[in-house]
């Protein structure tokens, strides 16, 4: 019975394997793929292309927020995208994914053990991982008094005088609301008036030393001196270090949020078969390997061996053992707590 039940098995994978395989010949050789703004690098496109014959269009997005509106409306015509977890359970709750059973795609064998089994996608049946980090803040300690800032949300929530109008926050809602919520010590997925009423005085009273919101370039806005401190991604902030040497991360100690972003499939997506084809490919370690040499990101595959050594003695990239107990995973939170973030937000930039 054990060996009739292990052919039936063996034959039932080879005849999925078959089918997906017809699916993806017959498929157009293209691929469109709707991801985090400056969150691939575009030379690795290029070697995908000429390995598969996949021709690939790549649009860009800033907030989970922004990905998971277009999908709710049903006019979006993507075959890969890119959530975070925080975002992952509604994704599948409201049917909004293909299930492409991770674990069945050859390269799945190189997924890091921490990464094959998450809670919010219970053997990886909608997911393959990507990257993960960090929302912190960076400063150019050339430019601040004393050369050195607390490691505290106070510095970036009420900027020292010398600092207001050099002060730049994401213009991501949830990560804005997340950050002030550990400041403040309150949940960020609170469903209570009052909590979300103290985060929108502590955002309102913020909001004039403030030179802008904007999860756009934010390399470039640190780099380049345009802003002095802000609020910004760990591998943002180490990409922008190797451009000036005075640029600091800080993960702070009211706590700093931790993201996993993965790759998925819409319902809707036209090439299904090349977007396994895709996912596939970036679980091999040495294409895994680039995107995190290329946008100083760690990723969820076994390829620690061929990472750039540059990364591994940035703070911002290899943190430091101390700050673990400061990391706090992002939460999915319920849609009452979203509606009142949404109304947060909707006040704040009103």
């Amino acid at each position: 019975m054990k060996l009739k039940a292990l052919r039936h098995g063996v034959a039932g994978f080879a005849l999925s394997c078959f089918a997906a395989t017809v699916a993806q010949a017959d498929e157009p050789k293209e691929l469109f793929f709707y991801n985090w703004t400056d969150y691939y690098p575009v030379e690795l496109l290029a070697k995908f292309e000429k390995e598969t014959g996949i021709k690939v269009t790549m649009d860009g997005y800033d907030s989970n927020e922004t990905l998971l509106a277009k999908l709710q409306a049903g006019g979006a015509s993507y075959d890969v995208i890119v959530p975070s977890h925080s975002i992952m359970r509604t994704l599948i709750e409201q049917n909004l994914l293909q299930a492409i059973d991770s674990p069945s795609l050859p390269n799945f064998a190189h997924v890091k053990p921490a990464f094959r089994n998450p809670d919010f996608d219970p053997g990886r049946k909608y997911s393959a991982p990507y990257l993960w980090g960090t929302t912190g803040f960076s400063y150019d300690s050339a430019r601040v008094p004393g050369g050195k800032l607390d490691d505290s949300w106070k510095e970036f929530f009420e900027p020292r005088p010398e600092l207001q109008g050099q002060v730049a926050a994401l213009d991501t809602p949830s990560s804005v609301i997340n950050a002030a919520s550990h400041y403040l010590g309150v949940d960020e997925c609170t469903e209570n008036p009052q909590d979300a009423k103290r985060i929108l005085e502590l955002l309102q009273k913020q909001k004039p030393f403030l030179k802008m919101y904007s999860s756009d370039n934010t390399v470039d806005r640190m780099a380049s001196g345009e802003v002095i401190m802000m609020q910004n991604w760990n591998g943002s902030t180490a990409r922008a270090t190797l451009q000036k040497n005075t640029i600091k991360y800080v993960y702070p100690r009211e706590g700093v949020a931790m993201f996993q972003d993965n790759f998925a499939v819409p319902k809707s997506a036209p090439h299904p078969g090349n977007a396994r084809v895709f996912i596939d490919w970036m679980m091999k370690p040495e294409n895994a390997a680039a995107v995190s040499n290329a946008i100083a990101y760690a990723n969820g595959i076994d390829s620690d061996a061929l990472l750039d050594k540059k990364w591994k003695v940035m703070d911002a990239i290899n943190m430091p053992d101390e700050f673990a107990e400061r990391l706090r995973p992002e939460k999915e939170c319920s849609n009452q707590a979203r509606e009142l973030q949404d109304r947060i937000w909707s006040r704040l930039k009103g």
